[in-house]
């Protein structure tokens, strides 16, 4: 474990130390590359925006980031379980939320750290800089002054306010509360209530809990001290909200005697089974403290089997995570302009988690969770946080509570183009891989990488290892040269080492061989050739998968493409009723992932070819639960008066007779199909207009395999690939000298490629 945990700290130190340094950039959003843009961009034309917002204030947020861009605030004093570490030490955390609320909503962010323990001079401070935001998140702010800190910037600004440390666990634990009190059929107006922790989560879930309809004299609240009474002298204005006149209760175990609910957001370990047992039938506990609850999941469901928990840990179901809630509610509240985050947005944004939960679940969730049929239910009672409906559902529900509460200045008139909106906003290149990496983690596979002599392969197989993504990694190689080059580099991974050339493994690489002579010797291939080609790691490694040893095998990295294929297709094989085998690349784009082939493996395809390189291709994009539309490419648009373009053209007729619910069109050109204007401009009949193209099928290897690289070259585009399209079993080839990233990620979906031919 200490070894583990030493491996994490320096991979965590590598990670946010590789240039650049940090979590987070700015980027530009309009053209810079002349005189003219630079003119525009600032002096002279940059004066002309400036005069429009003199003019009219409300005119800031057409011509700035202001509607986008939102401030996570803190000035160190209770940063996550560490405490009061000061502005400076929190700043990775707060890099850390302004990533969260990119990638899950799209809202850029400036991460504000202030040296100010000061209540009084750090709200003066905030509320001058605040002009430059469309909204502030306050975070990790010690209680009790994070109250009053952001009781004041909600009064005395005219944008949304939320310290998250609150209001977010009190909206996603709300959520849960409602559905686990549907679900065991009680009535919240009657439950009792025990909350352990008195901070300021606490204190907002208890408001909240109140707000959805549970009575205040059913809510016992315990501090460290104790029970909240009003014989106590020690406590503050929030506590005295939730103080009580009870006798005799004083202790926790008392309070907990037949209650319905307990809340936990305090230590670990707090709840002893015999409390649990003493709770009223069907007990709800949101052990919320981590990483140790109140009380273990295991644990619990043990003495109560009719227990309906949740906890902070994403290990178990009904995992209390504020990314369910704090993008989407500053996604609603910066789209209408709100000026204010109110009781009526955060409870409608309650409402919407919570209805969310109750209805059926996607298949892509139940894919990445490893789950035949998610449904609403004991250990399903609020959404996964990689439920992609979660922007369209909760940020126009609070955008929604705004307008209807009287406190936005921009309200929406049309839903559906507002939705439509929400997803053109998310970082779909980096959702994929995420979506991927989670689902590869449910069931991962046995995988095999041929090239085990490279530092690039071991240090792929360690993440790769660390991340539950391939259960046991097998390299093949000289075992001496791997575990120095493990050593040399300190590398903390275990594998498994197999060199086809030492005396231990010529059993097997005489019986691979004989395998391998009896399926090819009417081919010319005699026994001899065959323990020669066994003894060379792509050859063993491809029978490895042939004969179930492994799930997948990877190769390529030291050798070209054509070399590193042909023991692949000389082992396994292609595909029953499969003609050739092909080859796809992955671009995470910010348009979304786009998927090119054939870029890696048939010279010229025929029309016939290309028809099934494009079948091919919509089952793996269709395995990733997006949907197939496909461009057939050409240097040509409708047009066909060349070899090329005819070609293309007769694929796309096959395609619309034997494919009629298939999104297929072309030929066309590439820079026509990304631009939905001039495709519908000019060939505003075509399937594509209104499907935007995400699989690009090329008309030969080529112009595939130059476009692929040129784009590679350029850097700014994630890559994972080539993704072999036909083999019989899961055979993956990496183009020469791929990074670490890419070698991850085409391990990845190596590994769903045998998730699914294993179901």
């Amino acid at each position: 474990m200490r070894k583990n945990i030493s491996n994490l700290r320096e991979e965590s130190l590598n990670y946010h130390s590789q240039f650049p340094s940090g979590k987070i950039q700015i980027t530009p959003t309009k053209k810079y590359s002349s005189q003219r843009d630079l003119s525009l961009a600032y002096s002279p034309g940059v004066a002309e925006p400036c005069k429009e917002i003199a003019r009219s204030s409300i005119e800031v947020y057409k011509y700035t980031s202001k509607g986008n861009l939102v401030a996570v605030i803190t000035n160190g004093s209770a940063v996550l379980g560490l405490g009061d570490i000061g502005a400076l030490a929190s700043k990775p955390v707060m890099e850390g939320k302004a990533l969260l609320f990119k990638i899950f909503s799209g809202i850029d962010v400036f991460d504000i750290e202030i040296d100010e323990s000061d209540p009084e001079r750090f709200i003066e401070t905030v509320k001058a800089i605040a002009p430059t935001f469309g909204g502030i998140n306050l975070e990790d702010i010690k209680a009790p002054e994070a109250f009053e800190i952001e009781r004041r910037l909600k009064k005395e600004l005219n944008i949304p306010v939320m310290h998250d440390d609150q209001h977010g666990t009190a909206i996603i634990s709300g959520a849960a509360l409602l559905n686990a009190i549907t679900y065991v059929g009680k009535k919240i107006r009657k439950i009792k209530m025990v909350v352990n922790g008195a901070g300021a989560a606490a204190i907002s879930c208890a408001r909240t809990y109140k707000q959805l309809g549970v009575k205040p004299e059913n809510i016992l609240m315990f501090d460290s001290k104790g029970l909240l009474h009003v014989s106590r002298k020690d406590l503050n204005e929030e506590k005295k909200e939730f103080s009580v006149n009870t006798f005799p209760i004083k202790k926790l175990e008392q309070a907990i005697y037949n209650a319905d609910v307990f809340i936990g957001l305090s230590i670990g370990g707090i709840l002893t089974p015999q409390m649990l047992k003493s709770m009223a039938k069907n007990p709800i506990v949101f052990a919320m403290a981590n990483p140790d609850p109140e009380i273990d999941y295991n644990l619990a469901i043990k003495v109560r089997p009719d227990v309906i928990m949740a906890t902070g840990r994403s290990d178990y179901p009904n995992q209390v995570n504020n990314v369910l809630g704090f993008p989407y509610i500053f996604r609603g509240a910066l789209d209408v302009h709100a000026n204010v985050i109110n009781d009526e947005m955060k409870l409608a944004a309650v409402h919407a988690i919570a209805s969310l939960a109750k209805e059926p679940v996607p298949e892509q969730v139940n894919i990445v969770y490893n789950k035949k049929n998610i449904s609403f239910g004991k250990e399903y009672i609020i959404p996964k946080p990689f439920d992609n409906r979660l922007i369209t559902r909760v940020a126009p529900a609070v955008a929604k509570a705004a307008m209807d509460s009287g406190v936005a200045r921009n309200p929406i008139s049309d839903w559906k183009i507002y939705q439509e909106k929400l997803l053109d906003r998310m970082g779909y290149e980096s959702k994929i891989l995420r979506m991927i990496q989670n689902r590869a983690r449910t069931n991962p596979k046995k995988v095999v990488f041929c090239n085990g002599e490279e530092y690039d392969i071991l240090k792929s197989v360690q993440i790769l290892h660390e991340e539950g993504i391939v259960s046991i990694p097998i390299v093949l190689g000289n075992e001496n040269r791997i575990k120095r080059l493990i050593h040399e580099n300190n590398l903390d991974v275990e594998v498994k080492i197999i060199d086809p050339e030492k005396e231990e493994n010529i059993k097997k690489v005489e019986t691979f061989a004989k395998i391998l002579w009896k399926r090819r010797n009417r081919k010319g291939l005699t026994l001899y050739d065959s323990k020669i080609r066994m003894r060379t790691n792509d050859h063993f490694g491809a029978m490895m998968v042939d004969q179930g040893k492994a799930d997948a095998v990877l190769t390529g990295y030291s050798r070209s493409f054509s070399l590193s294929l042909d023991p692949m297709l000389e082992v396994i094989g292609k595909a029953d009723f499969v003609h050739k085998t092909a080859g796809m690349m992955i671009l995470l784009t910010k348009r979304g992932p786009l998927f090119l082939a054939d870029t890696a493996v048939i010279p010229d395809p025929t029309s016939e070819e290309l028809a099934r390189i494009a079948i091919m291709a919509s089952h793996v994009v269709q395995g990733v639960d997006i949907e197939p539309r496909i461009a057939m490419l050409s240097f040509q648009n409708f047009s066909s008066n060349s070899k090329i373009s005819s070609k293309v053209s007769q694929t796309v007729a096959f395609l619309h007779k034997k494919y009629p619910d298939l999104i297929v069109d072309g030929e066309v050109q590439p820079d026509f199909v990304l631009n939905e204007f001039l495709l519908s401009r000019k060939f505003p009949f075509s399937k594509l207009v209104k499907k935007r193209a995400n699989i690009f099928i090329f008309p030969n290897l080529e112009s595939g395999n130059l476009t692929y690289k040129f784009i590679r070259g350029l850097g700014d585009v994630q890559t994972i690939g080539p993704v072999m399209l036909g083999m019989r079993k899961p055979a993956h080839i990496m183009q020469m000298q791929s990074s670490i990233e890419e070698i991850v990620n085409l391990a990845t979906l190596a590994v769903i490629d045998a998730q699914m031919r294993s179901n």
